[in-house]
């Protein structure tokens, strides 16, 4: 079975005021990002943005499993789009402040949502430390697929009997089904805001340095 791609377009005006507006809370070096359904109104604004004195270092789209990459020079990043899923994340992960042009609605991520994101992955990093059995989740979605990098963490868990899960949609739901307090995820890296008993391998290879062998043998 062939699988096509068609990417929706939002309609919505390109509002030039609010731009305006908006440029002044803006830093000189931005990176702008968008979901694929706003690139055409994201386009429009990365151009008016260029003809207000501001250079955009980036423009990329983001996808809820990507963890995209900035400009050392980047000073903000201006999220098109709808924004909580990835705007917090974006902040977390990049260390940069991330504002949202939510159709008419412009705000900066709030620090304490950053907080709450901070917290909840040490909760569940102390959660996976205190467990004994780890279930490791792996899609075989075309490129979220790592199989080989799960085997080859759980080849390496040490104190810990973990057991691989493979399925093409993953289903928190059916956690309740295993006895398993504890998921390590290699799959859409977002999931870990659905369930706080998940971690992603990447997080947890960042909080504990042991497990750096883990990640050069899956490279």
């Amino acid at each position: 079975m062939k699988i096509m791609f068609i990417p929706a377009k939002e309609k919505i005006s390109f509002n030039k005021k609010i731009i305006d507006s908006i440029e002044k809370e803006l830093p000189e070096r931005i990176a702008v990002c968008y979901s694929i359904q706003y690139k055409s109104l994201a386009k429009k604004i990365k151009d008016r943005l260029s003809e207000k004195n501001k250079e955009i270092v980036s423009f990329l789209q983001v996808l809820g499993c990507s963890k995209p990459k900035f400009p050392k020079e980047t000073e903000a990043i201006l999220l098109v789009g709808e924004g909580r899923f990835h705007s917090v994340s974006l902040e977390y992960e990049s260390r940069i402040p991330v504002f949202i042009l939510e159709g008419n609605k412009f705000h900066r991520v709030e620090g304490q949502d950053v907080e709450k994101m901070k917290k909840r992955l040490k909760g569940s990093y102390l959660n996976y430390l205190n467990s004994k059995e780890i279930g490791i989740l792996v899609t075989t979605k075309p490129g979220q697929q790592r199989l080989k990098r799960a085997i080859d963490f759980k080849r390496n868990l040490k104190d810990k009997k973990g057991y691989v899960f493979l399925a093409n949609g993953i289903n928190i739901s059916e956690f309740e089904n295993f006895g398993i307090n504890s998921w390590v995820n290699t799959a859409c890296p977002r999931m870990d805001l659905e369930d706080s008993r998940i971690i992603n391998i990447n997080s947890l290879e960042e909080m504990n340095p042991k497990s750096s062998l883990q990640k050069k043998e899956s490279l």
